[in-house]
């Protein structure tokens, strides 16, 4: 399946930021464009500035993506051949043999799963038949009894009568046909009157007339009067005898012991279970609602999910599962990461100060229409990301694009940048235990994991007097995510500067590429506003 026809994911980080998921809508639409079957998701919440700038533009967040792992809704199969509970056996034997398939899930009419029957199923069934079926036993209406045999009632049809008794065969006359006879009988007989009048006299429920007879006036006024239904058939009394077998209902005999998976589960989980069963298909249920089935063998490999990654490189920020996935592109502005591809990809990597810039530049030079929506949600990412051209990441290609944008988007730039960024200041009015993961991404050096987030403030000092619970919170979160050590930003956007809080260990990489700390252990470092320019690279050379 091309990409053309297959859903592709365009997908950020996790714990996205606004470049993240501005990029992701903007890619998927620039996809779209091209004639992709592209989806802009997020691999977390968005943060209140993201919110902000989606709101200003009335664009809906993104699809939210949890995970990549297969799961059994991955590999369903539409299954549009099912049968009725109440069906007959004959109905379920002719699906089957005019389907090829092995088995037919029975699923009532308000969509709930009832069980699974079978070809082994029926031919278990009839291997143990030595008498004909108590019909009355097996609950079979007449109506369904008169389907099995192709019958056609020449008397009044029945509505929501059962059959009551036995079938019987009148192969005997007189006497001893009366002793056979019990009360609601199925009595198949042929052209005989005598006979036919005896049955009805010993209490008969309903003739079946075999082999075409047609009956008479004087049988009609008799059942008519003793209320017993006459029906009569085309085939012979021995095919009636076997057909009579198969108008039982198949929630008779199928399996209601099913095994069942919901649309969520975990590939992986599903197939531990079917490798512990030994069934070819496995029906699909949400709240015991049937919505398909999985095949025993389309298990093995299924089709893996395609994704497009924006704004990052690295396993770790990837959303999970993302080893599971194909990659097809990256589109990024940071340094090269951890992640791997079996065959070449299509990646576009540039020094710029938002993966925003890179997606706008990517859209114009394609030559789709601009729609001011997209032009707004790229400007609003690209503020964001360089901190109003702030941040050393900025470049004269983010403050050239951002230009065209706004005049596009229809939007004053300095005040819409400001706007951006107040909105996004959570400082004084967020958890602390939200506000350190709020912006929070996994890097490596050496062997070393090591989480760095990143939480942005219009004034220092407000910010300052949260430090203490800031810092517990961080090492909180560093010791459930077992990190070698946890650092968060607190950037003071107008004032330029950032106080880095750090927990855990690594302290002679941190005092190498950062100085001293201050009393309270943090390092103060004006100037510093980028996570990616400023604190990775100098963490990088200090773990050389």
């Amino acid at each position: 399946m091309s990409e053309m026809e297959r859903e592709v994911l365009v997908i950020g980080h996790r714990n996205p930021d606004t470049d993240s998921i501005c990029a992701a809508i903007a890619y998927a639409y620039l996809k779209q464009q091209l004639g992709w079957n592209a989806v802009a998701a997020r691999a977390g919440n968005v943060n209140a500035e993201t919110a902000f700038v989606l709101q200003y533009f009335g664009q809906e967040e993104p699809r939210l993506v949890a995970d990549l792992y297969p799961r059994a809704q991955d590999v369903l199969q539409d299954c549009p051949l099912t049968i009725l509970p109440e069906a007959t056996l004959r109905e379920a034997g002719k699906l089957l043999i005019n389907s090829g398939s092995k088995s037919l899930p029975v699923v009532a009419a308000d969509g709930q799963l009832q069980g699974i029957v079978s070809v082994s199923d029926l031919a278990a069934r009839y291997y143990r038949e030595v008498e004909l079926e108590d019909l009355a036993e097996a609950g079979v209406p007449l109506a369904s009894l008169a389907k099995a045999i192709d019958g056609q009632f020449v008397t009044a049809v029945p509505t929501d009568e059962l059959v009551r008794g036995r079938v019987r065969i009148a192969a005997a006359t007189g006497k001893t046909l009366r002793a056979l006879i019990a009360a609601g009988d199925i009595v198949l007989i042929g052209d005989r009157l005598d006979d036919q009048l005896l049955a009805i006299e010993a209490g008969c429920g309903c003739i079946v007339l075999t082999t075409g007879a047609a009956p008479c006036e004087t049988l009609l006024a008799t059942a008519k009067d003793k209320g017993v239904f006459v029906l009569t058939t085309p085939h012979d009394t021995y095919t009636v005898a076997r057909l009579v077998q198969q108008s039982v209902p198949v929630s008779r005999v199928m399996r209601n012991d099913v095994v069942t998976f919901g649309p969520s589960e975990l590939l992986a989980d599903v197939r531990q279970r079917v490798a512990e069963t030994n069934f070819r298909n496995y029906p699909i249920t949400d709240n015991g609602r049937f919505l398909g089935i999985v095949d025993r063998g389309q298990m093995i490999v299924p089709q893996r999910p395609a994704v497009i990654l924006v704004d990052h490189n690295e396993r770790g920020q990837a959303v999970e599962g993302c080893e599971e996935a194909d990659l097809l592109e990256i589109i990024d502005h940071h340094r090269l990461g951890g992640l791997t591809t079996g065959e070449p990809i299509f990646i576009r990597q540039e020094p710029v100060g938002s993966t925003s810039s890179i997606v706008a530049a990517m859209i114009k030079q394609s030559g789709v229409p601009f729609p001011p929506t997209i032009a707004g949600l790229l400007l609003g990412a690209i503020v964001s990301d360089t901190l109003f051209f702030r941040s050393p990441t900025a470049t004269e290609s983010d403050k050239k694009i951002a230009a065209e944008l706004a005049a596009i988007a229809g939007v004053e730039m300095e005040s819409f940048a400001l706007s951006v960024l107040k909105s996004g200041s959570e400082i004084m009015t967020k958890p602390a235990s939200k506000l350190v993961q709020s912006d929070i991404k996994e890097f490596r050096f050496a062997d070393y994991r090591v989480a760095i987030g990143q939480v942005n403030t219009m004034d220092r000092q407000d910010a300052l007097t949260r430090e203490a619970e800031l810092r517990e919170a961080l090492e909180a979160y560093r010791k459930k995510e077992h990190y070698d050590a946890a650092l968060l930003m607190l950037t003071d956007i107008l004032g330029e500067t950032t106080d880095l809080i750090v927990t855990g260990g690594l302290r002679a990489q941190l005092q190498e590429a950062f100085g001293q700390p201050g009393a309270t252990g943090s390092f103060y470092l004006p100037g510093v506003l980028s996570r990616k320019k400023q604190i990775i690279p100098p963490l990088t050379e200090a773990f050389r």
